[in-house]
């Protein structure tokens, strides 16, 4: 027998599971997008960025804040350096709507945004290969408007199920 050296066909495998399309893509050494999700309505908000560091996060939190004019603004992020670095921290203190809620290590299915990360990486970056960072910025551009014709509120955790129908109970008497 000799070894495949190429991906199977889609279809069904021998033990009848349906075989999924990997998620390929190749994102390049230099290109991160940063995301923010407003949940009561569903809209996004993506940057690509070459970096992750404190100057491209604080540029990101310029455009949400400018995307929400009013209110109070809450970021519910990860420990990464550039979240809770001096510079980003002296920047909050000029922005007093944005407020920061950092999430456990190790418990990212708190934050809403990382559903939304899945159904993205789908529609923008699942078996693609991009040449250049421009090309990343136009697929996040793309995915993000497409997505945000269709968005709907997020809501934490599942719906409630459907109430069962109790079944008409028939007594005999004799």
């Amino acid at each position: 027998m000799i070894p495949r050296a190429f991906p199977p066909a889609p279809g069904w495998s021998p033990d009848g599971h349906r075989i999924k399309a990997e998620l390929d893509y190749s994102r390049g050494p230099e290109t991160w997008v940063y995301g923010g999700l407003r949940v009561r309505d569903g809209q996004q908000i993506t940057m690509a960025a070459s970096s992750r560091n404190s100057v491209f996060y604080q540029q990101f939190l310029q455009l949400v804040e400018d995307a929400n004019p009013t209110g109070e603004i809450w970021i519910v992020t990860d420990d990464l350096s550039s979240h809770n670095s001096l510079s980003t921290r002296t920047w909050l203190e000029d922005h007093p709507r944005i407020r920061h809620a950092f999430i456990p290590v190790g418990a990212c299915w708190l934050n809403l945004q990382e559903g939304w990360w899945r159904i993205f990486r789908k529609t923008a970056l699942a078996g693609r290969s991009f040449a250049n960072p421009d090309d990343i910025t136009q697929a996040t551009a793309v995915a993000t408007r497409q997505l945000n014709v269709r968005a709907r509120p997020w809501i934490w955790g599942r719906p409630a199920p459907p109430t069962r129908q109790l079944r008409r109970r028939y007594v005999y008497i004799q």
